[in-house]
């Protein structure tokens, strides 16, 4: 490991987000308020602790190569980072505690959209603005996002892009990783203001058509309203939130590649028919359900919240178009499963990803069969290809790892005082970017602000290990990660 790298990684990151402040801070000077006096000091910290980092460190990218270790380490230490100074706003506006503001900067980086902010909509816009901004930042990923701007160090940043990549695929649609990450940033670009466009043209402001344009494409779900997007009622407004939501839950690469050998593949691609396919039975199922049991006494509408609520649970979303509190508890119990699921690899939504809900029912099926007839020989393919031993290992050992982790943290935040089913939903929630939970506390009206302090902090570190799919972090645990000199 080389620690003058790591360094050096971390002051550019910092100077970068430093950069990101700047729009925040027009914001503030556009509407006059508070943020005008809280931004600049911002900027200022973010460029000081740069500039701190890289005099102690260095870094040729001719000369040095970054390492696995090197990549690792400075992708969680980079997401802690952000997470701090992206706080800061918050805490020095003296609306937050430190922990919480901390917890809400965590939540908007890794866009699980929980809140502790009571009353959002007595909050300064540019501070509204600066959440809806963490999301997007970290919806493609910071370090994505990072080298599709400055791509100056991509040529060895592999281990960095991969580090904070998810799924079991490889990520890379180009053989220069720049290329790759400039396509990406190109399709999150095209798909945020093609959202933004369309909303302002059924009637939202432009605050709140470019504000929650940014939140459903990062698969996000903070809004400046407390009742979330229900506080539009607007269907059509719903409606493109709900394509951009489903969109953003899809594979990005996949998207790309559509564009350059046409829809068929759509159709071909294992991953993405199970999305649409999960989208469309719990949909329908949620929609029977809230029409036959009298909840809802028109079909249209039970099918347009329904389908609403569905594709922003699958997407890992979390805005809210109705009070799904009140639903019957077998529509309930289909939203928690959603938890689990996710949207696809390549995305940017959280959960297990459907990829490996696919691998995981295949090779169960090809279990059952050998049982039947222990003499055939059969394999788990997936898009046309056989699933390696050691793949399917990394599959099973991850999503017995994401289970423990969420009974874990539940029985944590249980102790301090939560009740059983907030426990459970809010460490569910948190671990897969969900955002609301279920009960009367962070249900569809609630807030994450009267959990205690240390409820809040174990579940920052839900959203992490969540967002980097748990072994990048679980990694830094393991003693061999810290000994040696070696180079892996």
């Amino acid at each position: 490991m080389n620690i003058k790298i790591v360094l050096y990684l971390l002051g550019k990151l910092s100077c970068f987000l430093g950069a990101f402040y700047t729009v925040p801070f027009l914001v503030s000077l556009y509407y006059g308020d508070e943020g005008r006096g809280i931004f600049p000091a911002c900027i200022a910290l973010c460029v000081l602790l740069g500039l701190l980092f890289t005099k102690y460190g260095h870094y040729n990218r001719y000369t040095e190569l970054i390492s696995n270790r090197d990549g690792i380490l400075v992708t969680v230490l980079v997401w802690i980072m952000a997470a701090v100074l992206a706080a800061i706003p918050y805490a020095v506006s003296g609306r937050l505690d430190p922990v919480s503001a901390y917890f809400e900067a965590m939540s908007g980086l890794t866009t699980v959209g929980a809140t502790v902010i009571a009353d959002v909509e007595v909050w300064p816009k540019s501070l509204l603005f600066w959440r809806f901004w963490t999301h997007w930042l970290g919806g493609l990923g910071i370090i994505v996002i990072f080298l599709a701007i400055l791509p100056t160090i991509s040529g060895s940043a592999v281990h960095l892009f991969d580090a904070e990549s998810t799924g079991f695929e490889e990520g890379k649609l180009k053989p220069k990783l720049k290329s790759t990450a400039q396509i990406l940033f190109t399709i999150y670009v095209g798909i945020t203001v093609l959202t933004a466009v369309l909303l302002l043209a059924v009637g939202l402001s432009p605050y709140d058509a470019i504000c929650h344009a940014m939140t459903c494409i990062a698969t996000g779900g903070f809004s400046n309203y407390n009742s979330s997007v229900a506080a539009f009622h607007n269907p059509w407004a719903e409606l493109i939130l709900g394509l951009c939501m489903f969109t953003a839950g899809g594979n990005f690469s996949l998207y790309y590649n559509v564009f350059r050998k046409g829809p068929n593949l759509l159709l071909h691609d294992d991953e993405f028919r199970t999305y649409a396919g999960f989208i469309v039975v719990i949909g329908t199922l949620i929609t029977l359900n809230l029409y036959l049991s009298g909840f809802d006494g028109s079909l249209l509408h039970s099918f347009r919240v329904a389908f609403y609520q569905t594709t922003s649970f699958t997407s890992t979303t979390g805005t809210v178009s109705t009070d799904f509190e009140q639903w019957p508890a077998f529509s309930k119990l289909l939203l928690c499963l959603l938890y689990i699921t996710g949207g696809c690899a390549g995305s940017t939504a959280g959960g297990v990803k459907m990829c490996r809900i696919v691998v995981l029912f295949r090779g169960l099926r090809v279990d059952i069969l050998h049982m039947l007839h222990p003499k055939t020989i059969r394999r788990v393919h997936y898009n046309g290809k056989v699933i390696r031993g050691k793949t399917m290992h990394m599959i099973l050992s991850f999503f017995t790892i994401y289970v423990f982790t969420i009974g874990v943290t539940s029985l944590i935040v249980a102790a301090t005082g939560t009740d059983v089913l907030t426990a459970l939903t809010a460490s569910a929630s948190c671990m897969s970017s969900a955002g609301p939970g279920f009960g009367s506390i962070i249900g569809a009206t609630g807030t994450y602000a009267p959990l205690p302090l240390a409820a809040k902090f174990v579940l920052t570190w839900n959203m992490v290990m969540g967002r980097l799919e748990l072994f990048v972090v679980l990694a830094l645990l393991n003693r061999s990660f810290w000994r040696g000199n070696s180079r892996w």
